[in-house]
């Protein structure tokens, strides 16, 4: 008998609600085997691959590439069973007293074989049918796959908020077909008190919806006069929709239509990493006061200092690029000014002052803006950090960032200078009380040793949150970028 498993869609980040499916690496038919990537989803902060808990056959897809999923929505069907030739010949007789030993098989003493765990059953259970509903249905339904409960990673509270590589030990099997678990169900609802049926566009989208509550008759009548069923609550007893409710729909004043798009006008959805990082700006843009500072630096030498540790063998086959530097010297500043590496905990009303720089870098993809992060980039020299920025934005880049890099972070740089700009105002990444902005490197007109000569100059730009550095704090810990990237001796002293 086909044993049915539902794998809802986890959380893969920190409290995500949501994730677009980009793709199915599997089809209805497909054998599948445990960790094997089933579909890439994007969520609010990355695309990452889901990997099957099960091993089986899969069933059926639940949501069509594209569709947007509600965080514990199940998204694919598989059937764990064996195969359906495993049964018994029917002309190969058990020997006496004793039953071949499959599962479902009666042997000889009345007993059932079941799955070790499941108990043991003397009779076949069966389930009476409701009242008005016809007996060939019950009978249908008694002979339909076992549906086994679903997979469940990450979407309740004691639960981890990252991936689950096997299914959840917690999770028991129903037995003897899910009688004992729907009778429970039944008892349950009848003892709640009716309520309205109510939906969100998330529940009702897809293959796999909710399907509404309403008696064929009703149905039929909502057809006739074209009603959806999806957009009329129920309040009938148990949110079944009544014919009065579809009547009450026809009567109701249509919902003002959107204003019609121009001639070469396009509308662009906005979700995934674009909703996320909108969300995200208008919070920190309207929670933290903002302040920024500028400071225009003569990075000559620095720039000098780069084409000689580019020739060393040890950082042979690692980009050394400005931004590099720029790192460097804002680990060296922050470890100077630790209340720079701090975040505000609104609910305890208290600063958080964090030991280790976790230097976020802000990243253009072809789905949006995000910054995942270095984990305790101070601890590293000056060759794996190099190594590590690199392999951080060529795997942004790449749509691989795992979830795990996108939280956490302390703070953050953004490289604005690799489209040209000289600097601009950036917004802090919520959580994080400061933003260094990097500008283009560009050879200026600079007074040196009293004379006006060519030097390489770029712009650094400082954001930080009022409420913990003011403004001397800020303006030292920017100075010590500047002067760190003016002469880069002077890290020797820090």
């Amino acid at each position: 008998m086909a044993q049915l498993r539902q794998f809802k869609l986890p959380d893969v980040g920190e409290g995500l609600t949501e994730g677009e499916i980009l793709s199915w690496l599997v089809a209805v038919g497909d054998t599948v085997t445990v960790n094997q990537p089933l579909c890439r989803v994007e969520t609010a902060k990355a695309a990452v691959e889901l990997p099957s808990p099960f091993a089986g056959t899969v069933t059926e897809l639940l949501f069509d590439a594209g569709t947007t999923v509600d965080v514990g929505a199940p998204i694919i069907t598989i059937d764990v069973g064996g195969p359906a030739d495993a049964a018994p010949a029917a002309d190969e007789p058990a020997a006496a007293g004793t039953g071949t030993g499959l599962i479902g098989e009666t042997n000889a003493n009345g007993r059932t074989a079941v799955l070790v765990g499941y108990g043991p059953r003397s009779t076949e259970a069966k389930r009476r049918p409701r009242r008005g509903q016809p007996v060939e249905a019950a009978a249908a339904r008694a002979t339909a796959p076992q549906v086994l409960p679903e997979a469940d990673y990450g979407s309740g509270g004691d639960r981890p908020p990252l991936l689950a590589t096997a299914p959840d030990a917690t999770v028991k099997p129903v037995r003897h077909g899910g009688l004992e678990a729907a009778r429970a169900a039944e008892a349950a609802a009848a003892r709640r008190p009716a309520e309205p049926a109510t939906r969100t566009p998330s529940a009702t989208a897809g293959r796999g919806a909710l399907r509404p509550l309403a008696k064929p008759p009703v149905r039929k009548y909502a057809k006739d006069l074209g009603i959806d069923l999806t957009t009329v609550t129920g309040t009938g007893e148990g949110g079944v929709i009544t014919r009065a409710d579809v009547d009450a729909a026809l009567a109701a004043p249509a919902a003002p239509e959107a204003a019609p798009t121009a001639a070469g006008d396009t509308r662009i959805p906005i979700k995934g990493v674009r909703k996320h990082t909108a969300a995200a700006m208008v919070a920190s843009a309207f929670t933290a006061p903002h302040v920024t500072e500028f400071l225009t630096v003569d990075v000559t030498r620095t720039m000098k200092l780069r084409e000689r540790l580019a020739a060393r063998p040890e950082l042979a086959g690692v980009k050394v690029s400005p931004l590099l530097f720029v790192a460097k010297a804002l680990l060296l500043a922050a470890k100077r000014h630790p209340m720079v590496n701090s975040s505000w905990d609104e609910a305890a009303q208290e600063i958080v002052v964090h030991g280790a720089v976790n230097l976020g870098i802000a990243a253009a993809t072809p789905r949006g803006l995000i910054v995942p992060n270095v984990k305790d980039a101070g601890r590293l020299s000056l060759a794996e950090l190099a190594g590590a920025l690199t392999e951080l934005t060529e795997t942004a880049r790449a749509g691989r960032t795992p979830p795990a890099d996108m939280t956490g972070g302390t703070i953050t740089i953004t490289n604005v200078g690799v489209f040209g700009v000289d600097t601009g105002t950036p917004i802090l990444n919520p959580g994080e009380s400061a933003i260094l902005a990097f500008g283009a490197v560009r050879a200026m007109p600079w007074v040196h040793k009293g004379k006006v000569v060519p030097r390489q100059v770029t712009t650094l730009a400082l954001s930080f949150d009022h409420r913990i550095v003011d403004g001397e704090l800020g303006s030292r810990f920017l100075a010590d970028v500047g002067a760190l990237l003016h002469d880069p001796g002077t890290a020797l002293t820090f």
